[in-house]
């Protein structure tokens, strides 16, 4: 659980954007938001989309960034070693 909870929580660190404006943004609840970031509950996959296309008002750099991390193979950085 989590592969999205934490892509979401970096890029929100990263871009200084609030759980709280995330969730207005979205038109959701911040609780949804704060177990998503928290590793609580997994988005659903349509929720993902929701959070990308949120993301995209408020910083479409964190929109790209949030994918990114999220379709990123873990196993990525030991192919580089």
């Amino acid at each position: 659980m989590g592969k999205a909870g934490k892509a979401l929580k970096r890029v929100l660190e990263t871009y200084g954007i609030s759980q709280n404006k995330l969730a207005v943004t979205m038109g959701t609840g911040r609780p949804n938001v704060h177990r998503w970031v928290n590793e609580m509950t997994d988005p659903v996959a349509e929720t993902v989309l929701e959070i990308r296309n949120a993301l995209k008002v408020i910083n479409p750099a964190a929109a790209e960034e949030f994918i990114r991390l999220y379709l990123e193979d873990p196993t990525e950085d030991d192919k580089q070693l």
